[in-house]
């Protein structure tokens, strides 16, 4: 697997697209459209943190300017449903600050910019992302017993009967307090009816 490029940038088939050539041979890498106007404008030899992704028909190499890019990438590939084409789409309108920022805010609407993006994929990926990113959620603290708390079972278990990250997080802060998980995914539930 080609994990980086170092070389002359010496051609741009297509939009998203540049040749790099090193040790005698070129390279096609499809990168994000910015990158890409960066790297045309580049004199001098240029790194690229690479993605080789190998289908049936094709060894594909996606090219990102930082590694920690690349890192989102990956996790994005990760994720039930999203290919390559939404993956680099996705990092090309936000960084993985911006990115990661979304995901441990449960914000909808940031992912929902990016185009091809609506709110069933942009809730779907948010819930995914927050373990492949190994953020901290905030109903996530530990418990007294140093296990996981009752809210943070409750919200996985709300989740996981189909309810959105924001409707889950406004029912448990309207139960508020810390009783047992059972009766918390109770009155919760009963929030969740009443909206």
């Amino acid at each position: 697997m080609i994990g980086s490029l170092r070389g002359a940038v010496i051609d741009r088939p297509a939009a998203g697209e540049v040749v790099v050539e090193t040790g005698g041979v070129g390279y096609r890498v499809s990168v994000p459209p910015p990158f890409a106007q960066d790297l045309v404008r580049s004199a001098s030899p240029v790194l690229i943190y690479v993605h080789t992704h190998v289908r049936e028909d094709a060894i594909v190499l996606y090219g990102f300017a930082h590694a920690d890019e690349r890192r989102c990438f990956e996790a994005l590939l990760g994720a039930h449903g999203v290919g390559p084409s939404l993956a680099m789409a996705i990092l090309s309108s936000l960084s993985p600050a911006t990115l990661s920022t979304a995901v441990l805010e449960d914000d909808l609407d940031t992912l929902c910019r990016v185009p091809g993006v609506g709110k069933k994929t942009a809730a779907r990926l948010l819930i995914e992302l927050e373990a492949r990113f190994g953020l901290p959620s905030l109903e996530e603290e530990p418990g007294p017993n140093g296990g996981v708390s009752p809210h943070a079972e409750a919200r996985a278990a709300l989740l996981e009967l189909g309810y959105q990250p924001e409707e889950v997080r406004g029912a448990l802060e309207a139960v508020g307090g810390e009783p047992p998980v059972e009766e918390l995914i109770r009155s919760a539930l009963r929030q969740l009816a009443h909206r």
